[in-house]
């Protein structure tokens, strides 16, 4: 099997991840019951979608209708773009003597710098940021050459409709906090997920759409062997990016189901495969999360 692109699959996490189970069954979204009598819909979303898969597995049009709120891995419904722009300006920029070309290297600067230069982006004129800055950049530079589109992506889909149908959405976790989890990378692992991303850049495209397609045919068992193959190739990004943030959710899930009403709950694929997945976490809590037909 061909090795997924390990940035693709960064980005998937935090910004495109979709749904799979550990042992390959279901769909995209799963059906909790809670003592409080309510029910919670775990679903997998792609945050981005291109015009040709902008349309919604129906298990997504049954758990929105019956819920009363949404709760995404961030309030997409509230972003405050001023603060995020205060968080990347104060941790995504040097803030002492080193450079980019210092923590990557001569050798390795001027190589990675020919790959960066294809996407149209000089390492040297993003010299101040931190590895895993510009990766993400060049990683999202990528998809948007792809066409991948973020309105057209299930979150940005369901805030629309939420609004209008006045149904509150809340997060998980603050957009501060999701990308902190690659600011808190020491910076040789950024510089190796920096490397890896300019080295997987070329075959992002090819991946991405084998993801897509298998994401938009529910064919579950593609994506968990692309996900945890690229897991296990880096485990000092996914340990902190997936199973830390699982341990910090898990609560917050099991709380909504004390509630006696219904909650549409929209996470990424690689918070649900595995060993310390949501999924198996919630079975180990003694839930039996159940698949809606995809």
């Amino acid at each position: 099997m061909n090795r997924p692109a390990l940035a693709a699959l960064a980005v998937l996490a935090l910004l495109l991840a979709p749904g799979a189970r550990a042992d390959g069954s279901g769909g995209p979204v799963w059906v909790l019951k809670g003592s409080g009598g309510g029910t919670v819909y775990l679903a997998g979303s792609v945050h981005a979608l291109d015009a040709t898969r902008s349309a919604l597995p129906a298990a997504f049009e049954i758990a929105y209708r019956d819920a009363e709120r949404l709760v995404m891995e961030i309030d997409f419904d509230d972003l405050d773009e001023t603060a995020i722009a205060a968080f990347m300006a104060s941790h995504a920029v040097f803030d002492g003597e080193e450079t980019l070309r210092t923590v990557l290297g001569p050798e390795r600067f001027e190589r990675l710098d020919r790959g960066a230069r294809a996407l149209g982006l000089p390492l040297d004129s993003v010299a101040m940021l931190e590895p895993w800055a510009v990766a993400i950049t060049l990683t999202q530079l990528q998809l948007v050459r792809m066409g991948l589109d973020p309105a057209k992506g299930v979150e940005q889909q369901f805030v629309a409709r939420a609004r209008a149908d006045a149904k509150p959405i809340t997060g998980l976790e603050t957009v501060e906090a999701q990308l902190g989890t690659l600011d808190g990378l020491s910076y040789a692992d950024q510089a190796r997920f920096l490397e890896l991303t300019i080295d997987d850049i070329d075959r992002m495209p090819a991946e991405l759409e084998r993801m897509l397609a298998a994401w938009q045919r529910a064919d579950l068992a593609t994506l968990e062997g692309m996900l945890l193959d690229e897991y296990e190739r880096f485990p000092a990004l996914f340990t902190p990016l997936v199973d830390a943030r699982n341990r910090l959710w898990l609560p917050q899930i099991e709380a909504l189901l004390e509630r006696s009403d219904d909650t549409l709950v929209i996470v990424g694929a690689l918070h649900l495969v595995g060993r310390d997945g949501l999924l198996a976490m919630l079975e180990r809590a003694g839930l039996k999360p159940t698949p809606l037909p995809p």
